[in-house]
């Protein structure tokens, strides 16, 4: 699991929670600088050694995307293959067409939120190379820092809409932690190629 802006991994303790309850590995770690002031690419490489240091080469991995922590996970399924061992991507509040609210901080990271950058028409340049991975977006419409509501969705992605206060609180709604339960127990059940045994590893970006 990846956080979000200014987060740590301990954004993900409720879904963590949830999650290894039904018997997943989770992750969460922190990536430095936790404000992306080196750029997304810096922290998807920081993210990709991590995955590499804890997790089997063989094992099913399952991306859960917080904020900007979805943007560095796109960059790491898209840019640096990640998709190859991937075997679904959660993308929650991800700005993936850009949010006005990153103009207001300086930084690489910020300036590669933001609405038009040539960071994110990279991304969305290549919707094919997610194009093999169930992706699900979720949002909630009183979202005062992604806005506005299309800029989370996915070209081929299931987007959930669920009405939660804050964009802080989303990653802890209980209806997203047992959707994306739900999705990770049907991908098991079915025995599909990419979904792997029961008890796959859930990876979170940081935003």
């Amino acid at each position: 699991m990846v956080h979000g802006f200014a987060d740590t991994g301990r954004l993900f303790r409720s879904m963590n929670r949830g999650l290894e309850a039904r018997g997943h590995s989770c992750h969460t770690p922190t990536l430095h600088p936790r404000d992306g002031r080196l750029g997304m690419p810096d922290l998807s490489g920081k993210l990709e050694a991590f995955i590499h240091a804890n997790l089997d080469p063989g094992s099913p991995v399952a991306l859960v995307g917080f904020s900007m922590g979805a943007l560095i996970a796109r960059h790491y399924l898209q840019v640096r293959g990640g998709a190859g061992r991937t075997r679904a991507f959660f993308s929650i509040a991800g700005p993936n067409r850009g949010t006005p609210f990153a103009y207001l901080y300086p930084g690489a990271g910020t300036r590669q939120m933001r609405p038009g950058s040539a960071f994110l028409r990279d991304l969305n340049s290549d919707p094919q190379s997610l194009a093999a991975l169930p992706v699900f977006t979720y949002r909630t419409p009183l979202d005062l820092m992604v806005f506005p509501p299309g800029t989370t969705r996915l070209p081929g992605g299931s987007e959930h809409v669920v009405w939660c206060p804050l964009h802080s609180m989303l990653s802890s709604d209980s209806r997203v932690i047992e959707h994306i339960a739900g999705v990770l127990a049907g991908l098991s059940s079915v025995g599909a190629e990419r979904a792997g045994p029961p008890g796959s590893s859930v990876a979170s970006p940081v935003s």
